[in-house]
């Protein structure tokens, strides 16, 4: 999965639940196993932070809320729990909740090596799954490039989009929103040596 499983037992979520309270590091939950998160690069934590910035300048003044790297997502009820990288919900639920965001509107993943086809598709195929979701988003840390899946009118239908010059567009049709792609990586270095797509 891309993690450490941190032990062979099984859990019940009530039992994940209780134990990530208490924890000093995060772990996602998938079918009663629990793994514990890697850390993340210095480019990672900046382009995370660069696409919260711009989400929250948007859409905090409608009343919706965005998160980033520690707050799960109830991505599959009682099955599956991790931690995307940056949440975006305008739910009412979610803005009274604590722990655990139910109805995301869009879901970012900054690619890391050890997280990268993780990131691509057993997740991919879990948040597409997730009612409410509009788009899922896979930003590269080493270079222009992101990926983005956005559900159409027809519920199991997404399309998929690649953009890779830094004065492209994001749209979030849905979500009349748009992003410049150069604003993510604005004053990033990439490091090329650690080259994961």
């Amino acid at each position: 999965m891309g993690h450490a499983q941190i032990s062979e037992q099984k859990y019940t979520v009530a039992e994940y639940l209780e134990m990530e309270e208490k924890s000093e590091i995060r772990h996602e939950f998938y079918d009663g196993e629990i793994f514990a998160m890697a850390g993340t690069t210095m480019n990672h934590n900046r382009i995370v932070g660069r696409i919260r910035g711009l989400f929250e300048r948007r859409f905090l003044s409608d009343g919706c809320d965005v998160f980033a790297e520690n707050i799960k997502v109830e991505a599959v009820k009682n099955f599956f729990y991790p931690y995307p990288d940056v949440v975006l919900t305008c739910s009412a639920e979610d803005r009274a909740g604590t722990y655990i965001v139910k109805h995301p509107s869009v879901l970012v993943e900054v690619l890391s090596k050890t997280s990268a086809s993780y990131d691509r598709d057993f997740k991919l195929r879990m948040y597409q799954g997730i009612p409410s979701l509009q788009c899922y988003m896979l930003v590269s840390q080493n270079r222009f490039y992101v990926q983005l899946y956005t559900r159409t009118d027809q519920p199991d239908t997404w399309t998929y989009k690649v953009f890779n010059t830094p004065s492209d567009i994001i749209r979030f049709e849905s979500l009349n929103f748009e992003i410049i792609l150069s604003a993510i990586y604005e004053n990033i270095i990439f490091i090329p040596d650690e080259e994961i797509i």
